[in-house]
């Protein structure tokens, strides 16, 4: 019996690179990408936002890099995400080496907007030595006005030749690890931009319709463009870019490729935090022995995996069920409310039995049953975690400390 994807056309071969743990292009699958809506300086707000969006499907978060204290942000949220993290970066080239000294592990860089080469050179060539990828995010409505002149406007071959001359610019300093988008607001645009491109250039490219607007003519557009180049076997990456709560773009992505055949569907959504310095038991051992427990019994929740309880319980808060480690313990919660505490070589039976009640009784009715004394002890254990490995356990203050030397560097003073 032939699958799902042997009725699409087969998909384009190109270069492979990777943001974080996540491959993309060559033979990876495709992958769903979204950008939060919160101040990057929001720095628990903007993980609460991130960890929606990867229980919806997403598996690459941007986030705005505009202003040092988003910066500041990222060298908070990078360590704590469970999704990389790829800064958006404008006008100005020292945002691009402050989001690098914060950790992220993606740039995207407009061409239209960042329009220096000895600055663009620059930011490729500290990108390479720290192995961190580029997506160069052409824009129909932000193209160089020499490149938009020359072509009458917006073209699909002014926005190849965008890409082109932001490419050049890269092999001067041997930088290779790109990907590659060509967006419009304008679907029949789109579509002709990404097959010239698909013909042009060998790396992997992220597609989306541009400034789409509010569901569901959004959406409709949004499906239109990028469905019809999946189905041509072009794209790599993917972006609703909505009017709307972000959590529906990266859910929109993920039922697109599922409808496609192109992620394989599950009634099971599992999250899980990167473990970071406080984490005290091996997450990625808990999270796959948690996943493969969970989806022989095909249950239709989210799950959350957290490293620690100072932070798990919060920012997984809207999964419908989670644990977190801490102190030889793990302390089980339902939409961010601890309601057991179990030893730690029990974390894995716990969260499947509680699952199972979940699915049958429902949320009110487990809330109901939580142990009256969980809160309490996860409270005092919270404490113990925080006195005895501090507050700031990824180092974040020493990335703020380079990110304001570099901003001082480049503005010119000293901070």
């Amino acid at each position: 019996m032939q699958t799902p994807q042997e009725f699409l056309s087969p998909r384009r071969t190109t270069r492979q690179i990777q943001i974080g743990s996540v491959k993309i292009g060559g033979d990876a699958r495709v992958s769903v990408q979204s950008m939060t809506t919160t101040k990057t300086a929001d720095v628990e707000g903007t993980l609460e936002q991130i960890y929606e969006l990867a229980a919806a499907g997403a598996d690459i978060v941007r986030c705005t890099c505009n202003e040092e204290a988003a910066a500041e942000g990222l060298a908070h949220i990078v360590p704590r995400s469970p999704v990389p993290i790829v800064a958006d970066i404008h006008f100005h080239q020292e945002m691009a080496y402050a989001a690098l000294e914060a950790g992220v592990q993606g740039l995207r860089l407009n061409p239209g907007n960042l329009r220096k080469p000895e600055e663009i050179k620059s930011i490729a060539a500290e990108a390479k030595d720290r192995g961190v990828p580029i997506r160069i995010g052409v824009n129909a409505g932000s193209l160089h006005p020499d490149i938009s002149a020359k072509h009458g406007g917006a073209t699909p071959e002014a926005l190849i030749e965008s890409a082109e001359l932001e490419l050049r610019y890269f092999e001067e300093v041997g930088f290779e690890d790109v990907k590659i988008s060509v967006k419009a607001s304008s679907v029949p645009l789109m579509i002709a931009s990404y097959r010239l491109a698909s013909e042009r250039f060998d790396h992997p490219l992220h597609l989306g319709v541009t400034e789409a607007g509010p569901p569901p003519a959004g959406l409709l557009k949004g499906t239109a463009g990028i469905a019809t180049l999946l189905a041509e076997g072009i794209g790599d990456t993917i972006r609703y870019s909505l009017t709307a709560d972000p959590v529906e773009e990266a859910r929109a992505g993920r039922q697109l490729l599922e409808a496609l055949g192109l992620r394989e569907r599950t009634g099971l959504d599992l999250i899980a935090c990167p473990s970071c310095g406080r984490a005290e038991v091996d997450v990625i051992a808990i999270a796959a022995e948690a996943q493969a427990a969970l989806e022989s019994r095909n249950l239709p929740i989210q799950v959350a995996v957290m490293g620690c309880v100072v932070n798990g319980p919060g920012e997984a808060k809207h999964a419908d069920l989670g644990i977190a480690g801490g102190r030889k313990k793990g302390h089980l919660f339902i939409q961010g409310k601890i309601v057991r505490v179990v030893p730690e070589d029990q974390m894995v039976a716990a969260l499947v039995d509680e699952a199972e009640k979940l699915v049958a009784e429902g949320v009110e009715a487990r809330l109901a049953a939580a142990d009256a004394s969980a809160e309490a002890e996860a409270a005092a254990d919270r404490a113990a975690l925080l006195d005895a490995k501090g507050a700031d356990v990824n180092h974040a203050a020493v990335k703020i400390e380079r990110i304001r030397e570099r901003m001082g560097d480049e503005s010119g003073v000293k901070p």
